[in-house]
């Protein structure tokens, strides 16, 4: 049980003179849930493509199960797969897609079961190439979690999906968490792995930026205080920026004690701080920050 699920040492990935992928190491534990994030051009695919038995490494260790992932027979079965786009026949349906992909994963499970998950029991004898955008998402994660794998990664799943259906998806990747799955995602939709990952690695130039949960990486950047006030108010009690639009912003990285400061030099001088906004960095400024550093 201590085994990691997915163990990557030292890999490199060269394509020709470019090299995509630099010397990189980390571990996914089993039940954890851990997104690969990265600006474009990073290295992220093809490291997902790595790991999944997709392709195969230049140079480096990449261990799934404690098996090469180019050992299909002995990995495969064990993990399912979400990509971007699946490619199935338009002319299948989609009951005979999730019967084809059942079988060739030699997992046990009901196609009834799996299209009941992401509702789509109603549409088990319409072709693929009649279903809608979210429709066909829908169908990629059903054939992702045929016979609840071990491993499932998730490549941008949640592009094209309405709120509900978004929302439908999340609750059925906590199922399967709570039914010991460890999933890796993959996503644009930063506020998805802020919420749910258990840790982040985030890539940047063919390596690891940063790699941490959540509170470890939006921790290396100060909170924010922004605010408007009257022209007639007095200076303020700590330094403060303003903005374009008028706003003073005020960073910190003790948001608490320079809150309650402010709201007390606010309320000695009668001053009403207008849309007051205050809070920690989000996962999405320490991503905007990579890009800020290399300028």
């Amino acid at each position: 049980m201590s085994t990691p699920v997915i163990e990557v040492e030292g890999l490199n990935l060269k394509y020709g003179e470019f090299h995509a992928v630099k010397d990189l190491s980390f571990q996914v534990r089993r039940g954890e849930f851990y997104a690969l994030l990265g600006t474009n051009g990073a290295g992220k695919t093809s490291t997902l493509e790595t790991i999944e038995g997709h392709r195969s490494a230049t140079s480096g260790t990449v261990r799934v199960f404690g098996q090469s992932p180019r050992d299909r027979r002995a990995v495969r079965p064990r993990m399912g797969i979400m990509l971007q786009e699946s490619g199935f026949s338009p002319d299948l349906t989609v009951r005979e897609s999730v019967s084809l992909i059942g079988k060739l994963t030699e997992r046990t499970d009901t196609v009834d079961r799996v299209l009941g998950v992401v509702d789509l029991g109603h549409k088990g004898r319409t072709k693929v190439s009649q279903l809608s955008g979210g429709e066909k998402r829908r169908l990629d994660f059903a054939t992702a979690v045929y016979g609840t794998p071990e491993l499932i990664f998730l490549d941008e799943p949640t592009t094209g999906l309405d709120i509900q259906s978004r929302d439908d998806l999340w609750d059925a990747v906590d199922r399967l968490r709570d039914e010991g799955s460890t999933i890796v995602l993959t996503t644009h939709y930063l506020e998805e792995a802020q919420q749910r990952a258990d840790r982040i690695g985030l890539m940047h130039r063919g390596t690891f930026h940063r790699e941490g949960t959540v509170s470890e990486l939006t921790r290396t950047l100060p909170g924010a205080i922004r605010f408007t006030l009257p022209a007639t108010a007095p200076a303020l009690p700590l330094r403060a920026t303003r903005d374009a639009d008028g706003k003073f912003a005020i960073e910190t990285f003790g948001l608490q004690k320079d809150l309650h400061t402010l709201l007390g030099w606010a309320q000695d001088h009668a001053v009403e701080l207008g849309d007051l906004e205050a809070g920690p960095t989000r996962l999405d400024d320490v991503f905007r920050a990579i890009g800020a550093n290399d300028q």
